[in-house]
This record gives structure tokens, sequence and C-alpha cells, in this order.
């Protein structure tokens, strides 16, 4: 099945900063193009860190209050995390206030791949990178949200010809694909009971499928037979075993 990569969505004139640019220069490039973080790159163009409004944030948050008396030796009762917040407070490059290391995805990663990612590390944006770890380019939400944008008619082809044809080896004009929004509602008779959740399970990876509506049917119940029996035949037994 084809899945629409990185690579196809990402932005690539990439505004960057050294590990040298000054702080003022990274709050001028945040605000002169409207973004709210961007990658910061070494002399050979390699990710080294992330740099964000909440970093620029953390520096004025941090900083020592003129009308609060300064207390001695508050330094001992610093943990880890706070010594980190307090070295960001004086940062003066983009190098000092920068995250790291950077969480980077490939270009040649699927849209699904680099969404997981965001969501497991809870990040807006991240840089692309080849096999060097060099900056091809970055990728934020609202790009990953483009394959929501494809049109009804494109979701039911690529069902047709890489779920049933290619994949399932199935006459598309034996099945009722019907897409309404990006829900798609499958009917048809399969030959196994085992081959549903298949069928449903590979248009639901569809790039961008919102749901399944499930009325196949079959046309023998293979779930009752022993387990050497149930792989013995049907097309579908390669597929079970990777879900």
């Amino acid at each position: 099945m084809k899945h629409r990569k990185v690579g196809s969505v990402m932005t690539s004139d990439v505004v960057r900063a050294g590990y040298g640019t000054p702080f003022k220069q990274v709050a001028q490039l945040l605000h002169q193009h409207r973004i709210s973080g961007l990658p910061v790159v070494d002399t050979e163009g390699k990710v080294i860190g992330v740099l964000s409004e909440t970093d620029l944030m953390a520096r004025q948050a941090e900083a020592d209050d003129p009308f609060t008396p300064p207390r001695r030796f508050r330094r001992l009762y610093l943990t880890a995390s706070a010594r980190l917040r307090r070295a960001k407070a004086r940062a003066r490059t983009a190098g000092q206030l920068m995250s790291e290391p950077a969480i980077t995805v490939g270009a040649d990663a699927t849209i699904a791949q680099a969404a997981r990612i965001m969501a497991e590390h809870r990040v807006e944006r991240l840089p692309v990178v080849d096999e060097k770890n060099r900056l091809v380019g970055i990728v934020t939400r609202r790009d990953l949200l483009q394959i929501f944008l494809r049109t009804d008619h494109d979701i039911r082809s690529e069902i047709l010809q890489e779920v049933l044809v290619r994949d399932l080896w199935l006459a598309p004009h034996m099945f009722d694909v019907r897409v309404d929004a990006g829900v798609v509602t499958l009917a048809g008779e399969l030959e196994r009971r085992s081959e549903v959740p298949v069928a449903v399970h590979l248009t639901r990876a569809v790039d961008g499928v919102v749901d399944v509506v499930d009325k196949l049917t079959y046309r023998f119940d293979d779930s009752r037979l022993p387990p050497t029996d149930q792989a013995l035949h049907g097309i579908a037994d390669d597929w079970l075993r990777k879900l």
C-alpha cells in the first residue's frame, strides 16, 4: 500500500539558527517568519537541537526579579532541572538555549509515523533529516493534516486498486465501496470470516480515511478451526499474522 511520505508535505526552505546565533537574532527570526520554533544546526548542517518560543520565554521567567532581595546560597538547593532552567535564563546564544537532543524524522518516513512521533514527544514540529542527520526540511502538525484533504474519489480509487486488487487479490466489482467525508463503508462477501478484519485494517490504513463502517459478510466461518487448519489456506494469512 502506498503511503504519503514526509518528504511530500515538508517545507524545504527551513528557517534555522546556528549554535552561536545570538538570542535577539533568534527572537527576530521567529517574529519575522511568524513561526514558533526552529532547528539549530552545526557547521555541516546537522541538526543538534531545537528552539521554541517556550525556550525564549524560559529566559524571562527565570530571570531575577529586581524587586526581590537575593538569597544567599540558593544555588545549593537547586535540582538538576532547576539548574538547567537557570542556565537557560543566562543563555546568550541559540546553542545555550536550545533543547537537545532534537526529535527528528526522516524524509522517507510515512505521515502516520511522523504523527506518532509528534504525539509521543508532544511536539508541534519535526526537523526532517537525511541519512547523515543533515537538515533537509521541517514538517508541522498542519502539514500532516493535509492527508485529510484527499477527496473521497481518490480515497475510494486507492481502496479498490491497492487494498482489494493488489493486497487481497479480489475482484473490485464484487464489492460496494462508498466514501463520504472520509468515512468508508465496505460491503460485499468474502470467502472467510478471518479475512474481514484484514480488509477493514488495510482500508483504515489508507491515507485520508477517517473511519471504516464494516458491512462485509463471509461464506465460511473459519474462526472455530484449529490454528493449524486456519493457516493452511487463504490469501489473508500473512496479513493476519501482522495484525
